[in-house]
């Protein structure tokens, strides 16, 4: 069960859902690399400013669900984006930015990439769809991507359960 915590700044409240620590387990594949299952938590937090602090750690696993060794991490900050929208900023250690916008809608976002930066040794990445879902008190998500020549396509996908 959730319960919006009350000094949660206004702006941010349809995002509040988000709100704590996530663990879980997910897949990925891509046409250019292997598939695998992979290990993540989500840390979401807010300081009572109208922003929440986004921070991602992932790691591959292998069949027996032991973690094989590190994979994604990701920061950023959820902004609230004007009636019925929010933006996702987010920074990848692989040298990318991305800026994403969507709409909210109780216990849904949607977002695509409005804007991606990536420094010149980082891998060719276009663009990105990404839905987050409350579904029976988990996180589930999917993330569709275009890079290194392929259209948006199917990427990764997890359900997490809320452990803080």
């Amino acid at each position: 069960m959730f319960t919006l915590d009350p000094t949660i700044h206004p702006d941010i409240a349809p995002l509040a859902w988000l709100v704590g620590r996530w663990e879980g387990a997910g897949v990925l594949g891509y046409p250019t690399i292997e598939s695998a299952n992979f290990g993540q938590e989500i840390v979401v937090t807010h300081d009572e400013r109208p922003f929440l602090r986004w921070e991602s750690q992932s790691w591959i696993l292998d069949d027996a669900g032991n973690k094989v060794r590190p994979s994604g991490t990701e920061l950023g900050f959820w902004r609230p984006g004007g009636e019925g929208g929010a933006e996702l900023l987010l920074t990848h250690p692989t040298g990318i930015v991305e800026m994403y916008y969507g709409t909210v809608e109780p216990g849904r976002i949607e977002v695509q990439t409005d804007g991606v930066i990536r420094s010149p040794h980082a891998k060719e990445y276009t663009a990105a769809k990404r839905m987050y879902g409350l579904v029976n008190s988990n996180l589930m998500w999917v993330m569709d991507m275009a890079a290194m020549g392929q259209p948006l396509t199917s990427h990764l996908s997890a359900e997490l359960k809320r452990v803080d």
